[in-house]
């Protein structure tokens, strides 16, 4: 007879979803809405970035633009160098918060059609973006 050493099983861990905390990237530049889009176009080429986070007055995130969509605007028959940021926004959002699952996060991006997100704290104030990788 031979004996077997028996292991007891391992319960399965439940793991924890990865939050959008943990792969968003730092702010960035954050502008003014108030800012025309001229401007905003210069301050991307001076800081390399291809979106830009947009506050209000009151320092709370009103969104992000991207300098395609900038670039798209400038090039439209209707456009004046005085457009703001603000117009371009339209209604805030969307955004997202650290808290939400990376899968909702990527679902909600992939629905909007856009490649990245504003992260927000509770208060509204800009804390990263989350993008989707290429």
């Amino acid at each position: 007879m031979t004996l077997v050493q028996m292991q007891p099983r391992r319960a399965k861990a439940n793991p924890t979803p990865r939050t959008v905390d943990t792969a968003m990237e730092a702010a960035g530049p954050q502008v003014c809405d108030d800012m025309t889009v001229e401007v905003a176009l210069a301050v991307m080429t001076s800081a390399r970035t291809n979106h830009l986070l947009v506050c209000d007055e009151g320092g709370l995130c009103a969104g992000l633009v991207t300098q395609a969509q900038l670039t798209a605007l400038r090039d439209t028959a209707a456009y004046t160098d005085h457009v703001r940021l603000r117009a371009v926004l339209g209604d805030r959002g969307p955004f997202t918060w650290t808290r939400t699952t990376m899968a909702e996060a990527e679902h909600a991006m992939r629905y909007r059609g856009v490649d990245a997100l504003p992260v927000v704290d509770e208060q509204g104030s800009a804390l990263g973006v989350l993008a989707l990788a290429r």
